[in-house]
This record gives structure tokens, C-alpha cells and sequence, in this order.
């Protein structure tokens, strides 16, 4: 194919380097990309799917964040706003796409910058895509008291253990995840607004734009992109797609493809949860009140108060968000998972302390020692919430928008300096390569900027946006820690086996 540059490109040979056998494609350019086999190559494109499909996880992001989407915004917010992000995503999802077809490693998104910024770069490039990717611990479980904590590290003590398990069961699990996940959107979005005996309009779902959101917030604009929030956090995890890649059949094309089925499959029933779920709501304040049933929480409420009113009962709202916490519990699952190969592969090329523990895989080719680093890790950062919960509200987020910068850093690269030099694998965008990745960047860019905005007025110490001082603290430590430290022994990724 021909690049922007008009550079003629070939693809990358993705042959067996004895040339003999014929070999997995992800095999041979892993091997082609200095690395060896170590981990086993078992998952299907279905399975490297259900890993990204289950971090993110409809049940799990619109369920926790209902309530932003209806305090700012409403309807409107969410319905439109949801196909908003859901487009541009896709687009961020195609960009990496590409990138993971040329390069199907499980360090994923650091790697991809390390080989796009050039050797002079290449390192540092590599070291600020790890550590802002770095920032997102996985686990789905909010965390505000010392109980909650016990059975935070009780939950992700079984996400360790099911995670120790070989790929073939593992791949069970994940399998079985996006299926809980396919089933439990379809069955909530169907019962909710059946139960209920009082349902609003279609003109209501579909016109209404609440203003009225108590935090002082009255520009029609600034209250639509702080709806936009609960989207965007919830379409985000679908790098695992390209974390799994070691350990998937035919990497460079099912990778991509995991990538952006996972986007578009869970924009579509995403769709559909929201709108069914919608349909039961009635009156906004009300739900949004601390002093209701459910102590505020939307969804929760209007699960209790569709089952009450027909039946009496809101035990059946209970057991609805049952389903949804099982979705949370397999949406820790996978993000643990994706950690632990992202630990794997950077600590493969010596960028952690005790690389070589971290890096040992067991006799079923499982990195059990970063699983469970990985693990660990995700405890860490939910400890913070007991010292303030401003420090776990700064967590989360670095793993939203540190998430997405760590996403568009190796989409920048490529559409910069390596627009000429970019070597394509089997899935590739052609063309449109560059202009769907700038429009790639820019949308990170513009998302970095609006999810900054204060979210309440006046702003005080308790309503103050802490993303931009979180976000700009990780890029302080992450540039300080490389210029006193790390430039002089990180030297990004390095092959382990001979030329």
C-alpha cells in the first residue's frame, strides 16, 4: 500500500523465520519483533473480545454513573451524548487498531509509542505512555469505609486467583463474562420498564434536557459535556484487546478486531440499556435525593420503585442489581487480566523493580507473579479512599483521561513521526490512517480539556474538579522520575532472543 507521504510500504512478512512450517501469525511477528513465545497463544477472536467487552462493561459504567448523566443533562445527555462519544471512540478504536496490527505485543499501547517515536525517542516516548496507562488499577468496586475496603481485597483476592488459572479456563471465564454482560443488558433493559407501573414518554427520553442539576451549573453547554462523562467512562478497558495479544491466535487481525467489535458491540446494547432504563424514570429530583430509598442512587431507586409499586416488594430491584454487581465483579476480573500482561511485558524490558520476578511465567505460560502484582496494586489505590476521598477521586481520574492520553500518545506518533515510516500489518486503515488518528488525537485532546471543567459552582476545597491537578501531578512525577532516574537505565523495549 502507499503511504500519506507517498512512500511505497510493504506489510510486515508475518512468515515463520526458518521458513519452513507453516507457523501462527502472531507467532512469527512476535518473533520478528525480538521476543519469544512465552506465554500461551490459545484465545480465539471471541475470547480476546470478551476480555475488552467485559472491562467496559455497560452494566458496570452506566450503572455507576447514571446519576452524572442525569444530574447534568439528563436524557438528552446520555441518549445523544451517547452516540456522540460512541463515534469517536470507534475512531480511537480503528487508530489502535492498526497500530496493534503491526505491532501485536502484550506491552500494547507503551510499545507502540517506543517503535512510532523513533530510536532517539523512543524511550522516553515509551516511559510516559507506561506510566499514564499505568494509572488505571482495574476492579470495579466503589470503596468508601473500612468493610468495604475488607471485601474489596476479598474480591480481588478471587480476581487474582481466577487470573492464576491457565488461559484455556481463563478464557472460559472471560467468555462467560461478556455473555453475563450481553444477557444482563437485555434482560434490564426489557423488565425495568415492564415492571414499572408508571413509565415517561418517548418525548421524554428523547427531548428532555434537565438543567436543574443543584450544583450551581446553568450554561447549556458546560452541563451537556459533564453528562458526557458517564460515556466516556464507560467506553474505555478496550486496549486489553492488545494486552491479550500474546496469548491470541492470529494476533494481528484478531487483535484490531477484538479492539473495535468490543467499541461497537457495547455502544450498541449500551444504547439500548440506557434508553430502557430511561423509560422508567419519572421524576429526576426525586431520584437524585439523598433522603430516597436508595440513598440518592438513581438506578438503584428506580430498580426498587418499579418492583414496589407492582409488586409491594422492592426485593426484585435488589436482585437487578445483583446482576450488576456480577458484572462489576467479571469487569475487575478482565481489568486484572490486562494489567497483569501490561506488568508482564514492561517488566520484560526491565522498566520495574524486580523486573525478572515480575516477568517469570509459571508451567501453564500464566505471568502469575504480575497477576498478582496487578492485583496488589488495585488494593493500594483503593486504600487511599480511607486517608481522603479527594486522593481517590483524584485515581480515578488518571485512569479515565490518563487512560485516554496513554491511548493517544502512540496515535500521535504514528500520524507524526512515523507517518512515513509506519509499517502496516494485515489490518490497516489505508488512506485514511492519518486523518482518522488525528481526528483521534484531537477528540482525547478536546475530552482532557472539557472533563476539567468545574463540576459545581461555587468552587470550594469539597466541589473543586481535582482531574487537571491529578492528570498534571502524574505527568510531573512521570517527566521528574525519568529525569532523575529512569533515562538512565530505561531503555524502552529490548528483545529477548537472538537476531
Amino acid at each position: 500500500m502507499v503511504s500519506g507521504g507517498g512512500d511505497r510500504m510493504e506489510l510486515p512478512s508475518h512468515q515463520p523465520p526458518n521458513g519452513g512450517v507453516s507457523q501462527d501469525s502472531g507467532h512469527a511477528r512476535l518473533h520478528e519483533l525480538g521476543y519469544k513465545q512465552e506465554l500461551k497463544r490459545d484465545l480465539s477472536l471471541l475470547s480476546n473480545f470478551a476480555f475488552s467487552f467485559s472491562i467496559i462493561s455497560v452494566l458496570t459504567g452506566v450503572t455507576t454513573l447514571y446519576n452524572t448523566g442525569l444530574r447534568y443533562g439528563g436524557p438528552v445527555s446520555f441518549v445523544y451524548g451517547w452516540f456522540i462519544t460512541g463515534v469517536f471512540t470507534i475512531f480511537v478504536g480503528l487508530s489502535m487498531g492498526e497500530i496493534c496490527s503491526s505491532y501485536p505485543t502484550s506491552g500494547g499501547l507503551y510499545y507502540w509509542s517506543a517503535k512510532l517515536a523513533g530510536p532517539k525517542w523512543a524511550p522516553f516516548a515509551s516511559w510516559l505512555t507506561g506510566c499514564s496507562r499505568g494509572g488505571n488499577g482495574g476492579g470495579g468496586t466503589s470503596i468508601n469505609k473500612y468493610g468495604t475496603i475488607g471485601i474489596h481485597a476479598g474480591i480481588l483476592f478471587l480476581h487474582a486467583l481466577i487470573n492464576s488459572l491457565p488461559i484455556s479456563y481463563l478464557s472460559l471465564f472471560g467468555q462467560v463474562a461478556a455473555a453475563w454482560n450481553v444477557a444482563g443488558v437485555f434482560l434490564l433493559m426489557i423488565l425495568i420498564p415492564c415492571v414499572a407501573t408508571e413509565r415517561a414518554s418517548a418525548k421524554f427520553v428523547f427531548t428532555h434536557f434537565n438543567t436543574d442539576n443543584g450544583e450551581g451549573v446553568s450554561n447549556k453547554f458546560h452541563i451537556f459535556v459533564l453528562g458526557l462523562l458517564l460515556s466516556q467512562y464507560t467506553i474505555t478497558g478496550y486496549d486489553a484487546s492488545a494486552h491479550m495479544t500474546e496469548e491470541t491466535k492470529s494476533a494481528d487481525t484478531n487483535g484490531p478486531k477484538g479492539i473495535i467489535s468490543s467499541i461497537v458491540i457495547s455502544i450498541i446494547v449500551g444504547w439500548g440499556y440506557i434508553l430502557g432504563i430511561t423509560f422508567a424514570v419519572t421524576d429526576i429530583p426525586y431520584l437524585l435525593d439523598e433522603n430516597n430509598e436508595a440513598g440518592g442512587y438513581a438506578i438503584a431507586e428506580i430498580f426498587y420503585l418499579a418492583f414496589k409499586s407492582r409488586y409491594g416488594s422492592g426485593v426484585g430491584g435488589i436482585v437487578c442489581l445483583g446482576v450488576v454487581a456480577v458484572a462489576i465483579f467479571f469487569c475487575g476480573m478482565s481489568s486484572v487480566t490486562s494489567n497483569s500482561r501490561m506488568a508482564y511485558a514492561f517488566s520484560r524490558d526491565g522498566a520495574m523493580p524486580l523486573s525478572p520476578f515480575w516477568h517469570k511465567v509459571n508451567k501453564h505460560e500464566v505471568p502469575v507473579n504480575a497477576v498478582w502484582l496487578s492485583a496488589f496494586i488495585s488494593f493500594c489505590m483503593a486504600l487511599t479512599s480511607l486517608g481522603s476521598l479527594v486522593a481517590f477521586n483524584a485515581m480515578v481520574s488518571i485512569a479515565t483521561i490518563g487512560l485516554y492520553i496513554a491511548y493517544a500518545l502512540p496515535i500521535f506518533f504514528r500520524v507524526t513521526m512515523a507517518r512515513k515510516s509506519f509499517v502496516p500489518g494485515p489490518f490497516n486503515l489505508g488512506r485514511y490512517g492519518v486523518p482518522i488518528g488525528w481526528i483521534s488525537v484531537l477528540w482525547v485532546a478536546t475530552i482532557s480539556v472539557l472533563f476539567s471543567l468545574p463540576v459545581a459552582y461555587p468552587i470550594t476545597i469539597e466541589t473543586l474538579n481535582y482531574t487537571p491537578i491529578a492528570v498534571g501531578g502524574l505527568l510531573i512525577v512521570t517527566v521528574l522520575a525519568w529525569i532523575l532516574s529512569a533515562r538512565h537505565w530505561f531503555k524502552g523495549p529490548i528483545t529477548n532472543i537472538e537476531a
